[in-house]
């Protein structure tokens, strides 16, 4: 979503536009489209935003809210909100659903999801984590740009009428976990429908809205220690743009009497460069997306708090205050902690 180039319109001066050309370009290919945003939530015990079949995977069904806000000098900056539910039904089907608001200046995104997923057990006991998992999401979402006062620009462009448009869309995503003791992985192929997207200008915007999104990850522990460790990697790829980006991740859990400390650090980086023709030069100058997220939270019983910070460390940047979310949690329902491995995203 957002990443049409008719958006170039509202900067007010080439080196503006040199700006907004690497940065919307680069936050938005990766991560949006006809689909909820992915930032690095899932680092925060929400692994179900990205991944449909971590819905019910876990051992309480889980109620997550994340607020997240960038640029807080910007106005009219990108943000975020979301409220994800995921349980387990029976022994081995899981439900889930997220509600999501997507905003960032003139244009928004509203989208609901429902999920159905299917756990299956290869160990002989619950006693070792051994499970598959596969799950469906299904999403209806809204796409809405409000063109109010802009038809009263020098020399208007005819696709700009003053409207406020708006479009309704579907589609859906696919995908599948597998555990084993303390090693985990995530496949997830998103958008698998055709959507040609109208709501700015069909002629700007492909039909083909795919994601792919890989997780893998290992927990690490310490003999008579409080500590886990878990490095992980997660892998973007959008098919029409032919750009991948790959998370490189670190997180730490410390297990108190009353509760779980945990936190970490995760590394973003593009896999291509974005080329643009800084103010007043006719060559082309190339970055590749980079910021640096550092995060921690905290579970009490059943309740859960975070709050991650991201970092962009391009020399070309909108704004330097970087991007703020808080998520709030709470787990529900009976506890289904059986398996004896150190495998936080199914044992916490």
């Amino acid at each position: 979503m957002f990443n049409n180039p008719l958006f170039l319109i509202f900067s007010k001066s080439c080196n503006c536009l040199a700006i907004l050309v690497f940065v919307i370009f680069s936050f938005t290919a990766f991560s949006q489209g006809s689909s909820l945003p992915i930032y690095s939530d899932y680092l925060t015990d929400n692994y179900y935003l990205v991944h449909p079949s971590m819905a019910g995977a876990s051992n309480y069904n889980k109620v997550r809210l994340t607020a997240r806000q960038q640029w807080l000098d910007v106005k009219d900056a990108p943000s975020l909100q979301t409220l994800s539910v995921n349980g387990r039904l029976n022994d081995k089907v899981g439900l889930g659903g997220i509600f999501y608001n997507d905003s960032n200046g003139r244009f928004s995104q509203q989208g609901v999801t429902a999920t159905f997923a299917y756990h299956l057990m290869f160990s002989r006991s619950t006693a070792d984590l051994h499970q598959l998992s596969f799950g469906l999401s299904a999403t209806i979402l809204q796409d809405r740009f409000d063109q109010a006062g802009l038809n009263t620009i020098v020399n208007p462009d005819p696709a700009i009428d003053g409207s406020q448009r708006s479009e309704t869309l579907f589609n859906s995503d696919i995908g599948f976990s597998y555990f084993f003791l303390n090693f985990f992985a995530h496949v997830t192929f998103k958008n698998l429908l055709p959507q040609q997207r109208r709501v700015f200008s069909e002629i700007f915007e492909t039909k083909n809205q795919r994601q792919y999104f890989t997780s893998v990850g290992y927990t690490i522990t310490l003999p008579e220690s409080r500590w886990l460790f878990e490095p992980s990697v997660f892998f973007q790829h959008r098919e029409a743009l032919n750009q991948s980006n790959i998370d490189f991740n670190v997180k730490a859990y410390y297990q108190l009497n009353i509760g779980q400390i945990w936190g970490g650090l995760s590394y973003r980086t593009a896999l291509d460069g974005i080329d643009f023709a800084a103010s007043g030069s006719f060559e082309l100058e190339s970055q590749k997306l980079q910021y640096v997220s550092p995060f921690f939270g905290f579970n009490y019983n059943r309740f859960m708090v975070a709050y991650t910070y991201s970092y962009q460390t391009n020399s070309n940047v909108i704004s330097t205050g970087g991007f703020h979310q808080i998520t709030l949690g709470y787990d529900f329902g009976e506890d289904r902690k059986r398996y004896k491995c150190n495998c936080p995203a199914v044992n916490y």
